[in-house]
């Protein structure tokens, strides 16, 4: 679906409401309130399903590489990504209680791919690149509801994706020691395709 923004207001993201979850403390004591992401929120809505598009602009928030807040979905729901231009990298994990993480997988996903968020998982999305913006779209029922106060807990997801301190300039994944307990973080693969019946992102 191709869609203009230009005539599109965003919800804005700044760093004021991100701070709970930014690794870089140090960084965070002198940066600016920057527009870290914009939300182009119910862009369309069929059939009881509505359709998103956010951008997340390459930038580092000190060490780390940019990304969303973080939530839960409250209820059952569930819910689908597509990159449009760039690349992503989608973090799920789901909890036993608050502090405790029974599972967390992350996908790297590129134009053109696919990612479901299943049910009881909370999620964040990383912009893994210094250079070029990520421009994805999501299909969520619109009763779907937030809930961020986990992540805002624990200082952020239980993985932080951070540059490399060495000459490579390559990046690390850094367990996050604010919860009591988490996995070994393992990796999936994309979906080339979206599911041919999406009627279940309708179920809470």
């Amino acid at each position: 679906m191709e869609v203009d923004l230009n005539n599109k207001k965003p919800d804005i993201r700044y760093l004021n409401e991100m701070k709970n979850v930014v690794y870089d403390k140090e960084w965070l004591k002198t940066a600016p309130n920057i527009e870290l992401y914009y939300m182009y929120r119910s862009i369309e809505e069929q059939n009881g399903i509505r359709y998103d598009i956010t951008v997340i602009p390459a930038r580092m928030l000190g060490q780390e590489f940019s990304k969303t807040k973080g939530h839960y979905h409250i209820g059952k729901y569930q819910e689908i990504y597509t990159v449009l231009e760039g690349k992503a990298i989608y973090v799920m994990q789901k909890k036993q209680e608050d502090s405790h993480i029974i599972d967390v997988y992350a996908i790297e996903a590129k134009k053109g791919d696919f990612v479901v968020i299943p049910s009881d998982y909370g999620h964040i999305t990383i912009n893994p690149s210094e250079t070029e913006d990520l421009k994805m779209a999501n299909w969520v029922s619109p009763e779907c509801k937030s809930d961020y106060s986990l992540y805002e807990k624990h200082q952020g997801a239980c993985w932080y994706y951070v540059k490399s301190a060495t000459a490579d300039g390559g990046a690390n994944w850094i367990k996050n020691e604010k919860y009591a307990s988490v996995p070994k973080l393992r990796f999936e693969e994309p979906s080339k395709s979206i599911p041919e019946n999406i009627d279940f992102l309708k179920i809470g």
